[in-house]
C-alpha cells in the first residue's frame, strides 16, 4: 500500500520543539513505514523520515519569515494532489484547505481533524462530508454535523517519557501561551500554594504574555524557559510535582496530559 502523508509548513517534521501536528504525523508515518507501509511524507524540506520525503517548501514558515504562507501551502498542497494517481490514500493532517482538491482524483483522502480552530471553517468540512473521510482525535470532538470513519486518540512514543516514582518540587504549565491555555490560572495556583512555577511554551499572545505574563516572572518563584524539544520535554514533565492544565477552551486532545502521565506526573 502507498500513503502520501500530507504534513502542515507550520514547524519542521518531527518538530525541534513546538508542532504538535508535525509531532502526531511523524509518530504515525515512522510507525507506518516500520511496519513495511510504503510512505511518502510531504513536509518542509528539512523534515527527517524512514519514508520517502517530498517537499517544496525548502524550511518552516515559522522559522523564516521571508517564506509566505499562503503561497507556499498553495504549492505544497498542490504537489499532492499533482501527485495523487501514484498512491492508493491521501492521508490530510493539514486541515481543511486539502478537501477542496477532493474532488480532481479518484485517490480516496482521509483527514484527521485536529481540531476546529474556528465554527467559521465547519462550512468546508460538511461541503465534503459525503465524498472523503474524516477522523476524530476524540470523542469529545466529534462534531454532530459531520460523519467520521472513526475515532483515534493520538499516540505518543513511550520510550521518550520515562516514567519516573519520585515528584518534582515545582509546578509546570506546558503549552502554548494563550488566554485561552491559563497560564495566569496556573501563576496564581503557584502563588496561592507557595509552589515554585515553571512555564513552557512558546508565546502565541504577545501582548497577553507581556501585560498578564511577564510581569510575574523572576526566575525564581516563576521561571519561563521558552519552548522546549524532545529531551528537555522529558525532563521537565518527569520532573514536575504537578503539571497545571487550567485552560479554558473545549481541548480537542492534549498531548501534554498524556505525556505527563506517562512520566507519572499527575495532571491538574
Amino acid at each position: 500500500m502507498k500513503i502520501a502523508m500530507l504534513s502542515p509548513l507550520s514547524w519542521r517534521t518531527p518538530p525541534r520543539h513546538y508542532g504538535p501536528w508535525e509531532n502526531v504525523v511523524s509518530l504515525l508515518t515512522e510507525q507506518l513505514v516500520a511496519m513495511g507501509v510504503d510512505v511518502t511524507l510531504f513536509a518542509t524540506g528539512d523534515s527527517i523520515t524512514r519514508g520517502k520525503l517530498a517537499w517544496v517548501c525548502e524550511r518552516p514558515y515559522s522559522e523564516d519569515p521571508s517564506i509566505d504562507p499562503k503561497v507556499w501551502e498553495c504549492l505544497h498542497i498542490a504537489e499532492v494532489f499533482r501527485r495523487a494517481d501514484e498512491f492508493d490514500l491521501i492521508h490530510n493532517q493539514f486541515d481543511f484547505l486539502p478537501l477542496s482538491y477532493s474532488s480532481f482524483t479518484n485517490t480516496p483522502l482521509v483527514t484527521t481533524i485536529h481540531g476546529f480552530s474556528s465554527p467559521s471553517i465547519l462550512p468546508v468540512y460538511k461541503k465534503y462530508n459525503d465524498g472523503t473521510y474524516y477522523v476524530a482525535i476524540s470523542e469529545a470532538d466529534r462534531h454532530r454535523e459531520l460523519d467520521y470513519a472513526a475515532t483515534i486518540h493520538h499516540g505518543i512514543d513511550l520510550a521518550q517519557f520515562p516514567w519516573r516514582e519520585d515528584a518534582g518540587d515545582y509546578l509546570l504549565f506546558f503549552g502554548r501561551i494563550h488566554p485561552h491555555k491559563g497560564v495566569v490560572d496556573a501563576i496564581e495556583v503557584a502563588r496561592r500554594t507557595g509552589l515554585r512555577l515553571v512555564i513552557a511554551g512558546i508565546v502565541q499572545d504577545e501582548v497577553y504574555f507581556q501585560e498578564q505574563v511577564k510581569p510575574y516572572i523572576d526566575g525564581s518563584t516563576v521561571e519561563y524557559i521558552g519552548s522546549v524539544g524532545p529531551e528537555k520535554r522529558q525532563e521537565v514533565l518527569g520532573g514536575a510535582l504537578a503539571l497545571l492544565h487550567l485552560i479554558h477552551f473545549v481541548e480537542p486532545f492534549g498531548l501534554s496530559v498524556v505525556e505527563s502521565m506517562a512520566c507519572g506526573t499527575p495532571v491538574i
